[in-house]
């Protein structure tokens, strides 16, 4: 069985393309359906954000299982030519298509490295896929490894940490100067949507009250309303500045709207508790001499983007941690997928035994007579664990070997040396005979 990826993403393809792949949800399970249905191709799963679109697939061999998936994407999106969409897809596999996997899931390969929503979404698609029995033993492990690898990747590294949008590096910088951000209030002048996202951040950071004026009293009423917040007149705002802990200002006003003896006026009022502004407009709408005044910290957009930069510099050398990590995850999925080649190899192994078991016990059964079912039992648990004792040895050894350079050989000698019938690598969904794996590890460990 091989591991395969194909896909595009914002990397490849752009926006106007990516939108059209996307299947709604009432058609989600019909797709995936599909998709398990073409040739070659044991597991699927579909994973599906606003900026990428890729099935995940487990086939029998990467060159069907490429073109099935090419196949799926064209014909389940009948408006996309195979000639506009190809030119725009990736495909990897093995090492390649897992280790994607896991720096999608780490959001090492995002738009925005370190964003948080990616995580959810992998989560989403693996839960449709279960929900539509597409998966098997191997995706399954696969997906489940790869979240895990991400919330590593979260724990053992700050990729996460630094805000690397203007709306959130307000709320950072904010944090700087007010170590607790609860009943705070912020006063929003204007209605620019940096200014609002910024609002809302600081709302889920716990900003208790929010004020809000724009010189159109109408939309300062519904913003007031979509922030559970109070209305004020945009003519005496500044009267108003002492109140706010936080001020955000984004209008589109060509000249400076709070000045240096407003601002002064506002410490005042507030008993020189420090008042934080940041002004996200351009041109800017508060005096840059506003620094000067005690206790007042004004940002400006070009000190928030510094600060951007900074961050982004900061994930760029977290990701390095990341990376490490998702290489050493790799090397343990790869070293348990190597291992799924021997486990049929195990499991007609211990099948022989067991037919071996019972054929010579119903043979000496036979010839012992009537005995007590205590004499019996002794005799079939020295007849099991006299088998089990030796095939210990050979388990470990077929286990311990099939991840180096020479598995296959010893796989090959133990299926001529015991005549076991040749046999495929453990498919996708064949969850039974990895339970006869289990049960062959117990009997051998426990020599029961």
């Amino acid at each position: 069985m091989n591991t395969v990826v194909v896909g595009l993403s914002h990397k490849t393809a752009p926006v106007e393309l990516r939108e059209l792949l996307v299947v709604p949800d009432s058609r989600l399970g019909e797709a995936l359906r599909r998709l398990v249905s073409y040739p070659g191709v044991k597991e699927g799963m579909l994973l599906q954000t606003c900026n990428r679109v890729e099935v995940y697939a487990v086939v029998d061999q990467v060159g069907t299982g490429y073109a099935s998936v090419q196949d799926f994407f064209v014909e389940t999106h009948l408006a996309l030519s195979a000639e506009r969409l190809l030119p725009h897809l990736y495909w990897s596999a093995g090492d390649r298509a897992i280790s994607h996997l896991f720096r999608v899931s780490s959001s090492l390969d995002s738009m925005v490295i370190g964003e948080p929503q990616i995580l959810g979404q992998v989560k989403d698609a693996f839960e449709a896929a279960l929900t539509h029995n597409t998966t098997g033993v191997i995706l399954n492990k696969l997906v489940k490894k790869a979240l895990s690898v991400a919330k590593r990747v979260r724990t053992e590294s700050r990729i996460a940490e630094n805000a690397v949008s203007v709306s959130y590096a307000a709320v950072e910088l904010a944090k700087k100067v007010f170590s607790d951000l609860s009943a705070k209030t912020v006063l929003l002048v204007g209605a620019g949507e940096m200014a609002k996202l910024a609002a809302q951040h600081l709302i889920n950071h716990g900003v208790r009250q929010v004020l809000i004026t724009t010189r159109d009293s109408r939309r300062s009423q519904i913003m007031a309303q979509r922030f559970q917040g109070t209305s004020i007149p945009f003519e005496s705002f500044r009267g108003e500045l002492g109140r706010a802990d936080i001020l955000l200002c984004s209008t589109g006003a060509s000249h400076y709207l709070i000045g240096q003896n407003d601002v002064q006026l506002a410490v005042h009022k507030r008993m020189n508790r420090p008042i934080f502004l940041i002004d996200v407009s351009v041109p800017r709408n508060i005096d840059p001499s506003v620094k000067d005044v005690d206790n007042a910290f004004l940002f400006d957009i070009d000190d928030l983007e510094m600060h951007i930069e900074q961050n982004k510099e900061e994930r760029k050398r977290e990701a390095e941690k990341a990376e490490a990590i998702v290489k050493e995850e790799v090397g343990v999925m790869l070293g348990w997928l190597k291992s799924l080649e021997v486990t049929p190899t195990i499991v007609a192994l211990r099948k022989r035994a067991d037919k071996i078991i019972e054929d010579e016990l119903h043979k000496a059964l036979s010839r012992l007579g009537d005995l007590s079912p205590e004499k019996r039992s002794a005799v079939e648990g020295m007849a099991s664990a006299i088998v089990n004792k030796l095939l210990h040895g050979s388990f470990v050894t077929l286990k311990e070997t099939a991840q180096s350079a020479n598995g296959s050989m010893y796989i090959e000698a133990v299926q001529r040396f015991y005549d076991l019938e040749s046999s495929q690598s453990l498919n996708g969904t064949d969850s039974v005979e990895a339970a006869e794996l289990d049960r062959a590890d117990h009997h051998t460990e426990t020599g029961k």
